[in-house]
């Protein structure tokens, strides 16, 4: 399977689908949605009781406003969900969801029998237990491939591609900006010498608390390398020099619709730590049942959870892009949830030449907005795998972070732009800016173009 990681949802009735009690070791998962978050005591007008000291100065230098989405579900009414024998394991406060784990399926009932639940909705069910963690591995991955004379090395034409060097030439590679990023696991970035110079902020692991990051998954490796990679004549990434959180949201055992919860958890931790800027290359859209939810009809923005999500983080002053998804030459064809969202940057891929990729999902949305925004190279971008080599990879998930990047890099340049202002930067710097389509959105922008367009601007308010 290729990662966006392209998921496959199914939100139907579970009656028809879980039976009455559960035998063996395996759990259930039903997500709560609540008709209000209770009264919790707290206040907007006393933010610093319930959002941390880097939530609320990247609200403040964005001029965003504290809401009532800010404020925390109320603690009782997590124990009387607790009270049915179910277990919190997920929940958002922008969304009023908990995701509630049980080995009884029957406790759908107690649930929804609670006066503050508004429905509940099965997503999840699978192996109770996760596997704990390895024991640690201290030996270092060092690459094969042998410096050249290029100071990118083998990132050059993925970074020349979008005028980046030039970027980083002006003296702005990320220095100060804070990204979260959100994918399926980073193995081994711990122990592979091009990540040696990482400004890691921190980890986290939604999916199973308390493990790991480091293990059983390369995706996050590859895109994280696309950016924070520093070996100068080896691999030199698009913003080695801002400082990174790494989150881990995608169950690599399953593919079911829980998946948007845990993502929607990441974003909302990666809000809760004042990052600027997220970046995801997970993409959802079906799941292969009879039954399914989603369809293109819904690729407005507004319905898939996901996607509301992602809109919420732009409200709260986040600048998120998000990979539009592998698609383009399946049956579904389209872009994937969240890049139907409002207000971020959804990233398709191109080839060399400046062609669409085969796969690259497409546009417009189920409402005609254009998307995918922007793109970049997505064909034979330069990543590294676990093993600390230098590889080639195919995907939306890669132009995605080696955008996300530099565009780090010019809001380093030009801080008081708002993440709208970020988007529309990126959008006039492309180069079908004036003619837009379904296929490469705004196509490729000009980043150090877009650079001097702004210091112009700023120089003539």
């Amino acid at each position: 399977m290729l990662k966006t990681i392209q998921k496959i949802f199914f939100l139907g009735a579970f009656g028809l689908l879980i039976s009455a009690t559960v035998s063996g070791s395996h759990s259930y998962r039903f997500r709560v949605y609540l008709k209000d978050k209770g009264n919790t005591g707290y206040s907007i007008d006393r933010p610093e009781e319930f959002l941390s000291k880097e939530a609320l100065e990247r609200r403040a230098q964005r001029k965003v406003a504290v809401t009532s989405s800010d404020i925390p579900i109320s603690e009782s009414y997590i124990d009387s969900l607790s009270s049915t024998g179910a277990e919190p394991v997920a929940q958002s406060k922008w969304m009023s969801t908990v995701v509630m784990n049980s080995p009884d399926s029957l406790v759908v009932d107690k649930l929804k029998a609670l006066s503050f639940v508004d429905s509940v909705k099965w997503v999840w069910k699978g192996e109770a237990d996760y596997p704990k963690n390895l024991e640690p591995d201290t030996s270092k991955f060092y690459p094969s491939d042998l410096p050249v004379a290029n100071y990118y090395g083998q990132a050059d034409s993925q970074i020349s591609m979008l005028n980046g060097v030039k970027l980083h030439q002006a003296g702005f590679r990320g220095q100060g900006m804070h990204i979260a990023v959100i994918d399926a696991g980073f193995q081994n970035v711990n122990r592979i010498s091009v990540f040696d110079s990482l400004r890691l902020l921190g980890t986290k692991n939604i999916v199973s608390p308390g493990q790991s990051v480091y293990e059983s998954d390369d995706h996050g490796t590859k895109v994280l390398s696309c950016m924070a990679a520093n070996s100068p004549g080896v691999m030199v990434g698009t913003a080695p020099d801002a400082s990174y959180w790494l989150i881990k949201s995608e169950d690599n055992r399953s593919e079911f619709p829980v998946e948007e919860d845990y993502w929607v958890a990441a974003v909302e931790f990666a809000d809760s730590v004042g990052v600027d800027v997220i970046t995801s290359s997970l993409g959802y859209f079906m799941f292969d049942t009879e039954d399914s939810v989603y369809s293109q009809c819904s690729l407005d923005g507004k319905t898939a959870l996901i996607s509301k999500a992602a809109s919420m983080a732009a409200d709260k002053g986040i600048l998120l892009f998000s990979s539009a998804g592998n698609e383009g030459a399946s049956s579904w064809g389209k872009i994937t949830f969240p890049g139907d969202a409002d207000e971020i940057v959804t990233v398709g891929a191109v080839t060399d030449d400046k062609k669409k990729s085969t796969f690259s999902s497409i546009g417009f949305t189920a409402d005609y907005r254009v998307k995918p925004d922007v793109v970049a190279l997505g064909s034979g971008c330069s990543v590294v795998d676990a093993s600390g080599n230098i590889t080639y990879a195919n995907g939306t998930s890669f132009a995605t972070p080696i955008l996300a990047g530099l565009s780090v890099c010019l809001w380093q340049a030009v801080p008081e732009l708002t993440p709208k202002e970020m988007i529309d930067t990126l959008q006039r710097a492309g180069h079908i800016s004036s003619h837009p389509d379904a296929e490469l959105g705004y196509g490729l922008p000009d980043l150090y173009k877009a650079y001097k367009s702004q210091c112009k601007h700023v120089s003539e308010r």
